[in-house]
């Protein structure tokens, strides 16, 4: 798909539309310089008439609201409240959602980690480029994934783990990283990349996992990410899930939710979007 369409947008054009979405982060990024003005706005029942009127983002749907801290700066202004490293470091890989969105999934996720022994690294990268790949925008998508490597091939060839928390961006380095550059380095890259459930479970397999958590009965949902599923499965969330004292974890047979990275906030996608979500996902929620 990605290569079909660079090749059709190198004859036709890039649309603004693909343009915005495959820069998320540099979007994102704008967005939370200026957080309450940018959430303000995106309230308005105008900004999302003029979205859907003049780039197809339908006005049904609502965009992730920007952080006021990113996750960067959080990270950055903790001072000296990190655990000590008994089995060495780990490189967490801060998507975009994490970093601008969501900075309370880094945050949970750096917490976890140090309590299971591991000092958290983070590292000055790109955008996976995940999105650039998914708009036919390969070129874009190759330097990220060069200057990723380049940085992130260090921490492989000391053997130390990159993990991630959001699936599309982190498989990213396993699955087209490897089409889109050569050489020892990106294979090392991709094969010392894991999913933090993944990464969890090995290192509990291996003894090298020190957190404990609080009693207490609980039942968990689970619903698959696509990427998750095709290249890795739920297993590894299963087994990471059930180290909760009392935790009841089964996996919803829900498909796909539909949004499927932009492809929900499309205008002319939305229906068939919310089709998909229905057929089984929104009952079991």
């Amino acid at each position: 798909k990605y290569e079909f369409l660079a090749h059709y947008y190198e004859k036709h054009g890039t649309p603004l539309r693909a343009r915005l979405f495959g820069n998320i982060a540099r979007l994102s990024r704008l967005g939370c310089a200026v957080a309450p003005l940018a959430n303000w706005a995106q309230g308005l029942g105008i900004s999302r008439w003029l979205l859907d009127r003049f780039l197809g983002i339908d006005r049904r749907r609502a965009l992730p609201e920007f952080a006021g801290q990113t996750f960067e700066a959080w990270f950055a202004r903790r001072g000296n409240g990190r655990a000590a490293a008994k089995h060495g470091q780990v490189v967490l890989f801060h998507d975009t959602f994490m970093t601008y969105n969501f900075p309370a999934i880094g945050q949970a996720a750096v917490r976890l980690l140090e309590a299971a022994g591991y000092e958290v690294v983070l590292v000055a990268r790109e955008c996976c480029g995940r999105p650039m790949i998914s708009k036919g925008m390969v070129e874009q998508a190759r330097r990220n994934a060069r200057i990723n490597v380049e940085r992130l091939a260090p921490f492989a060839d000391r053997g130390t783990p990159i993990v991630g928390c959001e699936p599309s961006c982190l498989l990213t380095f396993r699955d087209e990283y490897p089409d889109l550059l050569k050489g020892p380095e990106v294979l090392k890259v991709a094969a010392n990349t894991f999913l933090i459930e993944e990464f969890i479970a090995q290192a509990r397999e291996a003894g090298r996992f020190d957190a404990r958590f609080r009693d207490g009965k609980r039942q968990i949902l689970l619903h698959g990410h696509c990427h998750q599923k095709a290249a890795v499965g739920t297993g590894p969330s299963v087994a990471a899930l059930r180290l909760l004292p009392g935790a009841e974890v089964s996996v919803v047979d829900s498909g796909c939710c539909g949004m499927a990275g932009s492809f929900g906030y499309e205008k002319e996608h939305y229906e068939i979007s919310m089709a998909i979500g229905a057929r089984r996902l929104f009952e079991a929620v």
